[in-house]
């Protein structure tokens, strides 16, 4: 009699950028139809600093949007600020420092395990290494402030800061049991053609959450697909995760948000949830 060994399922989530207009009773319907764990939330309903949405603005609210959760057995992953550290001017780096801590502590009640920030660019305006300095501090300073709510925060891999060595440096110097990183495969990919193999290898010791989208670069610009049908080689990098038994979550991060002629979040949603197992 035959039979299959099968591995083990992967941790589906998806980003909340894939659906923007969608409320969060139908966010939450689809992921738990479609077989996805969690969401990650990167706006609701075009309002993209979280502690304003209503969901979250009371005691009350929030206790309903916890039972909202717990009814469809969905979690929150990962609260996706727009948190950019690269600012030298001390104005704006405490301004985005700020957003941060309130993610942080949305995140907390929220029971919520990460919260997402970017590097974000190099600007020639600006010192590299000074750049690079001031990004590696904020990322440490919020490490120091989420070690009391119980929260990671993740750097991803985005904006000009998406080669392995850049990021390595920033992580070093980072350094601390609540800090993290976000690989993003075909952010990183599409801009410096880095084998997966060799990022991994590089930054495994940081890499806590992964987001996965396909895509083919044309006239030096994305052109995101459903998974499997571009060019980004995400074979490989899944395997690297399965091969060193990564047990964080896939998330699918469609970005409608930004490319509204992208398909609708129904169908790449569900594309996604049956696509990603030929991987495994």
């Amino acid at each position: 009699m035959g039979f299959s060994v099968k591995g083990p399922k992967p941790r589906l989530a998806f980003s909340t950028l894939g659906c923007p207009q969608w409320p969060l009773a139908q966010i939450l319907t689809t992921a738990a139809s479609d077989g996805y764990e969690a969401i990650e939330i990167r706006g609701l309903q075009g309002e993209l600093f979280l502690p304003n949405c209503p969901e979250f603005s009371t005691p009350a609210r929030l206790a309903a949007t916890k039972k909202q959760l717990a009814a469809h057995n969905v979690k929150i992953c990962n609260l996706g600020a727009s948190t950019a550290l690269h600012d030298l001017d001390p104005v704006k780096r405490e301004k985005n420092l700020s957003e941060a801590r309130r993610f942080i502590d949305l995140a907390q009640e929220l029971s919520c395990s990460y919260v997402r920030v970017f590097p974000n660019n190099l600007p020639k305006d600006q010192d590299r290494e000074q750049t690079l300095n001031v990004i590696g501090e904020g990322l440490l300073e919020l490490g120091n402030y989420a070690k009391k709510a119980n929260v990671t925060v993740l750097l991803e891999s985005h904006g000009e800061v998406v080669g392995k060595d850049v990021l390595l440096r920033i992580l070093k110097q980072a350094e601390h049991p609540n800090v993290g990183m976000i690989w993003d495969i075909f952010n990183m990919w599409s801009v410096t053609k880095e084998p997966p193999k060799q990022v991994y290898q590089a930054l495994k010791k940081y890499i806590r959450h992964a987001h996965v989208k396909d895509g083919k670069m044309v006239d030096g610009k994305p052109q995101y697909t459903f998974l499997g049908k571009g060019e980004a080689p995400l074979k490989e990098a899944i395997d690297v995760l399965k091969a060193d038994h990564y047990t964080g979550y896939y998330s699918f991060e469609w970005e409608k948000m930004w490319h509204p002629d992208l398909p609708e979040p129904a169908l790449a949603f569900a594309d996604y949830a049956k696509a990603i197992q030929t991987y495994f």
